[in-house]
């Protein structure tokens, strides 16, 4: 039982930053209806600016800061790519993200080098007691660093006037037009806030074992995530990414001794399954929209 829960929480950890991913996917979806493959460039991004400003700012403030700079470069690629594309066939756009998101990366990798970089966290894969479970300090850093964001996030969007935009224009791009809100601000404030979260995320993702050229791999997880939680649910992903994060733990501890036939490391493709299965009996996810056509 011990060993049980031990996995849970390494897998809320893992699935903290999967949330904080997907929900980024989620934010520009909700705002632009397009699919934003940038992300894993944003996450390498935030990881590399913080293992560079770590040694000089410190760790804490290292990673509010990344936050912030990768933000303004997810600001400035929707203004200077994404923006005049505005009225283009989803597909077109999204194509762009996938070379926004290659481009962003070679420009990075050349910061990262052939070395593994450490982001400077006070943690490394220290274990802690926990209730009598031993439990790395960065697990808990990233699930209670995930619940302030996601309580922040929610309490914008349903609190403040920006956060009341985004959510018109997210229901109904024309009617929030005509009631005089700025769509192209929403579409911004979307990219910037999926740019710091997915800053935060990747510094988390290189807590303890450090970012390298292949880190950025860890968000492609975070789509299985959206497909699980609902394409357009902001708690439909949290609640997807926790739920891969459990899953792939859980597999990963036990998988070799219940169901060895299924070969070694089967928990890498672990989200991918569990995202066909739901597909197969929900196919708009957990908390999707379903959305019916007339013909």
């Amino acid at each position: 039982m011990k060993g049980v829960l031990e996995s849970l929480v390494r897998g809320l950890g893992n699935g903290s930053v999967y949330a904080l991913l997907a929900l980024g996917f989620v934010i520009v979806y909700k705002a632009t209806r397009v699919i934003s493959f940038a992300q894993p460039a944003f996450m390498i991004a935030g990881a590399v600016a913080v293992s560079h400003l770590a040694g000089t700012t410190g760790f804490y403030l290292a990673v509010p800061l990344a936050a912030l700079l990768v933000a303004g470069l997810a600001l400035g690629v929707e203004r200077v790519a994404i923006r005049p594309m505005v009225g283009r066939p989803v597909f077109v756009v999204a194509i762009i993200t996938l070379g926004i998101d290659v481009v962003v990366r070679v420009v990075v990798n050349g910061f990262i080098g052939l070395d593994v970089r450490q982001v400077g966290d006070p943690w490394g894969l220290s274990l802690v007691e926990v209730g009598g479970l031993a439990v790395q300090q960065r697990w808990i850093a990233m699930l209670l660093t995930t619940a302030v964001l996601v309580s922040l996030l929610f309490a914008f969007f349903r609190y403040t006037r920006y956060g009341l935009a985004m959510r018109a224009a997210a229901f109904d791009q024309e009617t929030a037009l005509a009631q005089g809100v700025s769509v192209g601000m929403v579409f911004a404030l979307s990219w910037a806030l999926a740019g710091g979260l997915a800053a935060i995320a990747g510094t988390f993702a290189g807590t303890g074992q450090g970012v390298d050229q292949l880190t950025w791999i860890i968000a492609l997880k975070a789509l299985p995530a959206i497909i699980v939680g609902g394409l357009d649910s902001l708690g439909g992903a949290v609640i997807g990414g926790l739920a891969i994060g459990v899953v792939e733990s859980l597999v990963q501890s036990y998988q070799g001794d219940l169901a060895p036939w299924l070969g070694q490391n089967f928990a890498v493709v672990t989200p991918y399954a569990v995202m066909l299965l739901v597909l197969l009996v929900r196919p708009y996810g957990l908390f999707g929209t379903p959305e019916v056509e007339r013909v």
